[in-house]
């Protein structure tokens, strides 16, 4: 092997820069095809989005659950880096919280998507859960955290007690116009609130 190709011998080569860019550009095109139309929206749909052509998005995931399983570990590690970087650029704990609960949300949808799309999958769904606790259960801690120590909410919250109040208010929330999640989720966010 060539040592001007910059990959070690005897491991898989490094994606190259632009190729991660694409990847995520179709990842992020995916999850918003996913939020706004659910997870069987057209993937010619998802190509335009991204400016890519359809057999790119075969190339990289041969099937619809390989593409959701994909945009579920992306969105995860979106959500997971987010935390951090709100609580840096908010105005406050608590609107750093609320804006990372919008971004959960939208994951959600995608989550309830890839819970339909591996029903015949229990143990590769079950990993992707875990995995999904250990990465954002922490972030949601540390939100809370840093909302309660400034006076802003109630403290001792449990972030996975959140997390699930959450989750469990938005299922079924794209079979019934007339519920509003986000609505309601925004609420339960403002309730934490001590004054």
């Amino acid at each position: 092997m060539s040592s001007g190709g910059g990959a070690v011998s005897g491991s898989a080569p490094r994606k190259r820069a632009d190729a991660r860019r694409n990847e995520k550009t179709l990842l992020d095109a995916a999850a918003a095809a996913f939020v706004s139309s659910g997870v069987d929206v057209p993937v010619r749909d998802i190509a335009a989005a991204a400016g890519v052509g359809v057999g790119t998005i075969y190339r990289h995931f041969p099937t619809r659950a390989d593409l959701i399983v994909a945009v579920y570990r992306h969105q995860v590690e979106a959500c997971a880096e987010a935390g951090p970087a709100l609580l840096a650029e908010s105005s406050s704990p608590h609107a750093a919280l609320a804006s990372w609960i919008n971004l959960f949300v939208d994951f959600l949808v995608t989550k309830h998507g890839l819970a339909e799309a591996l029903q015949s999958d229990e143990a590769g769904f079950e990993a992707l859960h875990a995995y999904f606790l250990d990465r954002l259960v922490p972030a949601c801690a540390q939100l809370l955290d840093a909302a309660a120590k400034a006076g802003e909410i109630v403290p001792d919250l449990d972030a996975y007690e959140l997390m699930r109040g959450v989750g469990n208010l938005c299922i079924g929330a794209n079979n019934d116009p007339r519920y509003d999640a986000r609505r309601l989720v925004a609420l339960v966010i403002a309730g934490l609130r001590l004054h």
